[in-house]
Formats: structure tokens, C-alpha cells, sequence
């Protein structure tokens, strides 16, 4: 299917999935001093961290995936009166179910928590699935992409990695595909995606490791900044070389936070 194609088909089903979010009661505990609005939403996880006093148009952060991971960014948001909110739809790579679900969430959040009309989504290894997956089909819901090691290719992860089957059979299941080979031809992947974020001149900032060995950023970030540079846009790009062997160069010590911050804030500014 071409990505014309699946574009239009996603943005149907983001125009009937959405129905009015009914409120939530949820059970409040800390989160680095901040207070953790917790509730299960559809059945999955979901928080919403409240700020002491929020900034003006309460601007926030989507956590597309694993919210613990390098929260460091988050911490000092948090501080200048960002919200932080998560729905765990993470085993769901980023399908048209998993958007339709965080369709639903966005309506909720806003509603219930005045949130603003864009928030900047933070995605994390796979979450980077999700969180391009709907700024493409949402260019008006997104105020920018902040990318820790993304998956942009299911063909880069989880199919060509040895420990990822679980993950392969995720794909299968939540996207429909008949068999791998539906996978390797599918071409709705981020990558494949990127001519609507660059139409909308979305800003991208993207952190790697060029040891990573599960989610190769020759593959991943680098192939989408190529991309992205034929369709006239770019994306800030942040090269750590420390990674962990234990890791298979996957993690490593979160630097640039101070201009990761500054640059969530420029962009989610009302």
C-alpha cells in the first residue's frame, strides 16, 4: 500500500475513532516531588504528572514509550510547569489501533487536564513507532518530535533483531500482516512516513548511539535524516559515543539535557 494510501486510510479511522473521553478518577501518588495522576485507561496504564504551577496554554509531553527511561528531560520540564502524560500502548508498535487508543487519551487529557492543543511527544527505542506514526497522520496535533534511539523501520526492529521475536509476533498480530514477508513489504513504516512532518516543518531531535546494535542508527535516524533532507527538512541530531556493552550500545548516559529541554520548550511555546 503506498503511503498516500495508508495516510488516508489511518486519517479515517482517526476521524471515527474519536468519541467523547468520560472523565477518569485517578489515584494520586509522587513522581520526583511533582504529584502522579494514575488511572487505567482502556485497559492500559496511564498517568498524567501535574506541575506546581503550570506554564502558560499548559503545555506537556506525550511519553509514547518506557517514561522511566531518561526521565532526566522530563524532571526539568516538570520544574517549568510542563506536564508529562503516558498511555502504555507500547506492545502495539505504533499501529492503527495504538493511534486510535491515543486518539481517545489526547481527547481525555486535554479535557480533563486543559492541556494544550499540541503536545511534544517523546519517544523512546520503539516508541519512536508510535510517535511518528501519529505525527504523521496529525501534523496538527504534534508541537514536535523529541527521539532517544527511535525505531523508525519494523524491518530494522524488531525483524532483522535475534531477541526481538516476541516483538516480531506483536507486529504480525497488531498490524494485520499475513506473514513476515507482509512486514518487509509493508511501506507505512516512519520512514516511509516523513513527507507530511516535513510539510509541516515539524521539529525533530533525535539522540543516538552509533554503537546501538538493536536499533542501528544507520538504519533508523540516519535513513529518516536522508530522507528528510530530500524532502527539504532536517532534524537536530545528537551523537553520544558512550553506550553500554550490556546493552548491545542500545543505552548510555543521557547528555544534552539542558538543550533537549530548551528545545521542547521553544517549540511547545503558546
Amino acid at each position: 500500500m503506498k503511503p498516500s494510501r495508508i495516510l488516508a486510510v489511518v486519517s479515517f479511522l482517526w476521524a471515527t475513532s474519536i468519541l467523547t473521553a468520560a472523565p477518569v478518577t485517578p489515584t494520586a501518588s509522587d513522581w520526583k516531588g511533582y504529584t502522579k495522576h494514575s488511572f487505567d485507561f482502556e485497559g492500559h496504564k496511564a498517568f498524567v504528572v501535574v506541575p506546581k504551577e503550570a506554564a502558560p496554554g499548559n503545555p506537556w509531553v506525550w511519553r509514547t514509550s518506557f517514561p522511566d527511561f531518561h526521565a532526566e528531560v522530563d524532571v526539568e520540564l516538570v520544574k517549568g510547569g510542563f506536564h508529562i502524560a503516558h498511555v502504555d500502548v507500547v506492545s502495539m508498535l505504533g499501529s492503527d489501533d495504538a493511534l486510535a487508543i491515543m486518539d481517545r487519551f489526547y481527547e481525555l487529557v486535554r479535557k480533563q487536564w486543559g492541556l494544550a492543543e499540541k503536545p511534544a511527544l517523546e519517544a523512546v527505542s520503539r516508541g519512536g513507532l508510535h510517535a511518528y506514526r501519529y505525527a504523521a497522520t496529525r501534523p496538527g496535533r504534534v508541537a514536535c518530535i523529541y527521539a532517544d534511539t527511535p525505531v523508525m523501520d519494523l524491518k530494522s526492529w524488531p525483524l532483522k533483531h535475534p531477541k526481538a521475536k516476541g516483538q516480531v509476533a506483536d507486529a504480525l498480530k497488531y498490524y494485520g500482516f499475513a506473514d513476515e514477508a507482509a512486514l518487509i513489504a509493508y511501506d507505512g513504516d516512519p520512514i516511509d512516513l516523513l513527507e507530511p512532518i516535513a510539510k509541516a516543518k515539524l521539529a525533530l531531535r533525535h539522540v543516538i548511539s552509533p554503537n546501538d546494535q538493536v536499533v542501528p542508527a544507520e538504519e533508523n535516524t540516519l535513513e529518516a535524516k536522508r530522507r528528510l533532507e530530500k524532502l527539504g527538512w532536517q532534524m537536530d541530531l545528537l551523537v553520544v559515543d558512550g553506550a553500554t556493552t550490556t546493552s548491545e550500545g542500545h543505552h548510555f548516559p543521557l547528555v544534552g539535557i539542558e538543550d533537549s529541554v530548551a528545545f521542547i520548550r521553544k517549540h511547545s511555546a503558546p
